[in-house]
């Protein structure tokens, strides 16, 4: 094919010794880094993982809405760096993003930092070499950079979520370069997430929740379940983020160290997510700034919480309302909280393979039939 490159979804040629990563640029193609140029053979290799049919449009992506083709989604993928093999996760954690529930067109749209944070569980993560242990949220692992970044060019090139035009964040966040992690479930006390929610151990599923970067959470200290989750209730418990002042979803990420001391004392899954709903809170006084401004009712807030002085204001409305992951490396008494965009969005979580074959209800290992 020479110097000519697969631009979009209709073949385009580009002059002999043309800078292909510089007129990706020109373009407009790019999410500030240089991209790997499409060739004909790699969008193929990616088209045929994604079961052929290159026109067939997996989705329309918002706030442009405009179609997602396997040829296009294939384009994107080569560009962002991703092998074939990832074809299956980037399809499922774009269409789990087109889910109404998720509101992919105000996760694009808001004024807010919320950006797509995706979390594989079951055997394909291990199966394409994604990183749930030492720096999951960092550089280094090609499968967890790239599909994150595939997820990012699809929002940019074809949901038209450009910063200052359709995307109005006022600040971003480096999640909008890539957020993509695995679950470490071989260094996890507990069930994996999607064990929890029915599906079977064999299964490979994808969780999206629109969502601010990690905070960090230190503890050093304690040696029991409660001293650690004291640790996490304090992240938590702020007036800044946006589960304070609007409820909904959030994650919370528990390094292995901790996991280790807490499911060593007993404590399940269930009873983490529990304990941090109940005691994670602000009073109402402190997220009205005491009247400062006036008689605030804020509107975000589910209607049964009390709006007076004294009231405790949850971050979370339930304990379901918080999804618990263990990631990270072994060392290292880290864990992280990471709010919501709110009551705006819900998260979603899909089977890679279709429906996939549901099991059980099961909280921590234990199915009850």
């Amino acid at each position: 094919m020479g110097e000519e490159r697969l631009a979009d979804r209709n073949t385009r040629s580009v002059p002999a010794g043309t800078d292909l990563v510089e007129w990706y640029f020109e373009e407009g193609w790019t999410d500030g880094l240089p991209v790997v140029p499409p060739t004909r053979e790699a969008v193929d290799a990616v088209v045929a993982a994604l079961g052929g049919e290159p026109q067939f449009v997996e989705m329309r992506v918002p706030p442009r809405y405009g179609s997602l083709s396997r040829e296009v989604l294939a384009i994107n993928m080569v560009m962002a760096g991703c092998k074939p093999q990832y074809a299956p996760v980037v399809r499922a954690a774009i269409l789990a993003m087109g889910e109404r529930a998720f509101n992919l067109n105000g996760v694009q749209a808001t004024t807010h930092m919320a950006a797509p944070l995706l979390v594989v569980n079951g055997p394909v993560a291990l199966r394409i070499g994604m990183n749930g242990g030492s720096g999951a949220f960092g550089s280094g692992n090609r499968a967890n950079a790239t599909i994150g970044r595939a997820l990012r060019l699809i929002l940019l090139n074809v949901g038209g979520g450009r910063p200052g035009d359709l995307d109005k964040s006022t600040l971003g966040q480096p999640g909008k370069y890539t957020y993509a992690v695995a679950e470490n479930e071989a260094q996890s006390p507990w069930a994996p997430y999607h064990v929890e929610k029915g599906f079977h151990p064999s299964d490979s599923t994808v969780f999206l929740l629109a969502a601010e970067p990690p905070h960090s959470v230190t503890n050093h200290i304690a040696d029991d379940a409660q001293g650690i989750l004291d640790s996490i209730v304090s992240a938590m418990s702020t007036i800044a983020n946006n589960n304070a002042v609007s409820s909904g979803h959030c994650a919370v990420v528990i390094g292995p160290e901790h996991a280790r001391t807490i499911a060593g004392k007993g404590w399940g899954r269930q009873d983490v997510k529990s304990y941090l709903a109940m005691n994670a809170h602000n009073l109402f006084s402190e997220i009205s700034f005491n009247g400062r401004y006036g008689k605030i009712y804020n509107r975000n807030l589910p209607k049964w919480y009390k709006r007076e002085s004294d009231a405790r204001i949850p971050i979370v409305p339930t304990p379901d309302h918080i999804h618990l992951f263990v990631v990270g490396g072994e060392s290292g008494r880290f864990s992280a909280f990471i709010p919501g965009w709110g009551h705006m969005s819900s998260p979603v979580l899909r089977s890679i393979e279709g429906e996939g074959a549901r099991a059980p209800v099961c909280v921590d290992g234990t199915c009850y039939l």
